[in-house]
């Protein structure tokens, strides 16, 4: 059966990973399937060179790591309101913008949208966090801008925008039954969001007869460009990169320069080291070490193009590390036989304090301006993959002493809440 489509497609469109949800006419949500049960999948294109097919999600970073040859694009988001999202690269002999890579991925959405619905949808929600670009109002509208221009590329006719956090917070409150104040936490790859708001099964019934927007319900916002992508590169740069040759000491005294290994363990960069010209610096550097193995091992990583394989690993063993809130390990053998480096919970305390203490004081700002203390605040809620990371959620507890976190549906709750913003 065939379903109408008056209503409307919420895309959480993320740094490391998407969902979809579709709101019919009743208003009710539910999240679309993206790859076969999954309502997520990582935010991720793999341009095949053996085949010339394009891979999505999670087939997309099988394929990269399997080895096949071609090109691996993630933290696409990161790209918006960058000067490098108008730029070109080459993929299969052939200049593309990554404007366009983006409006592949989305066209990718839709059109598994419209494999669930029967017929394409029209009219999208387009998640967007409060700031794409901290402290820069030109750059954050040209983000948004971008965004809009992509989503109609591919077909989208009526295109909105709903802060991420406050479609956060209207998911969330279809599980309340009483009125309740809450600081909602939406913890991405690229960005932390936060927003207090009133929420409340009247307050649902009122929008709904008025039409309202909800932004009268909405007592602050903040936001800072810092998510779990930021935290991985801090943790490659810190635990992994050392055995590189990241701030080890050459003849001279002199630490090796450190840009290569900042870009090494940053996603969207990592492609650009793979260059003739990223090559030959990498190799000149060898004057710089002392240990030649260190420089042996880094020249491996780059000519073997290893770097998405680390960044997927250190990501991995820090999702591990959080679950057992124990240690785990960065299997690095690829790389070298028997080579590994350690990622302990201790590590991640350390190495992530300060990006955690920004984070926190972030969320304290949005109380602050919503004039509330702790005692006024009913619950936090966590949402965004990042979120589940025991030492920010140790971090807000220790920050917030006694409020209650509830933990929502982590990958799915914003594109629900984005349905349901034109539900």
């Amino acid at each position: 059966m065939t379903l109408s489509l008056q209503g409307t497609l919420g895309i959480d469109f993320g740094t490391s990973n998407s969902a979809m949800a579709w709101a019919d006419a009743q208003g009710m949500a539910r999240l679309i399937p993206l790859e076969g049960e999954a309502v997520a999948m990582p935010t991720a294109v793999f341009y095949n060179s053996e085949t010339l097919h394009t891979h999505f999600g999670r087939d997309a970073v099988t394929q990269y790591l399997e080895g096949t040859e071609g090109r691996l694009m993630r933290s696409l988001k990161s790209l918006l309101g960058s000067p490098l999202l108008q730029e070109t690269t080459v993929i299969n002999h052939q200049q593309v913008s990554f404007l366009d890579i983006i409006a592949t991925f989305l066209a990718a959405l839709r059109g598994r949208a419209t494999q669930t619905l029967g017929a394409a949808p029209l009219r999208v929600v387009m998640g967007r966090p409060v700031h794409f670009v901290d402290d820069d109002p030109e750059r954050d509208a040209l983000a948004q801008a971008s965004l809009l221009q992509a989503a109609h590329a591919v077909g989208f006719e009526e295109v909105s925008f709903q802060l991420e956090p406050i479609a956060a917070a209207l998911d969330y409150e279809r599980r309340l039954t009483t009125e309740s104040t809450v600081l909602v936490v939406d913890l991405g790859g690229g960005t932390s969001d936060f927003t207090v708001v009133r929420l409340g099964p009247e307050r649902v019934a009122q929008a709904a007869r008025m039409n309202s927007d909800r932004m009268q319900d909405v007592l602050a916002t903040t936001g800072v460009h810092i998510g779990g992508t930021d935290f991985d590169q801090k943790l490659s740069l810190e635990q992994v990169m050392p055995l590189l040759g990241y701030r080890h000491l050459g003849p001279d005294q002199r630490e090796v320069p450190s840009r290569m290994f900042f870009d090494l363990s940053t996603w969207h960069l990592i492609n650009w080291l793979y260059t003739q010209r990223a090559l030959s610096q990498a190799k000149a550097l060898r004057t710089n070490y002392s240990d030649e193995q260190l420089h042996r091992r880094l020249m491996n990583v780059l000519t073997h193009r290893h770097g998405h394989h680390i960044a997927h690993e250190v990501e991995q063993a820090k999702i591990r590390c959080s679950q057992l809130d124990g240690d785990a390990t960065v299997d690095l053998s690829y790389v070298e036989p028997g080579l590994s480096a350690p990622m302990g919970a201790a590590d991640m305390r350390e190495h992530l304090a300060t990006l955690l203490a920004r984070t926190v004081a972030c969320a304290r700002e949005c109380v602050q301006r919503a004039s509330l203390g702790n005692g006024s605040l009913d619950a936090i809620y966590l949402t965004g993959g990042s979120s589940a990371l025991r030492p920010f959620q140790q971090a807000l507890q220790t920050e917030f002493a006694g409020v209650p976190l509830v933990e929502g549906d982590l990958f799915g709750g914003v594109a629900s809440g984005l349905a349901y913003s034109h539900g």
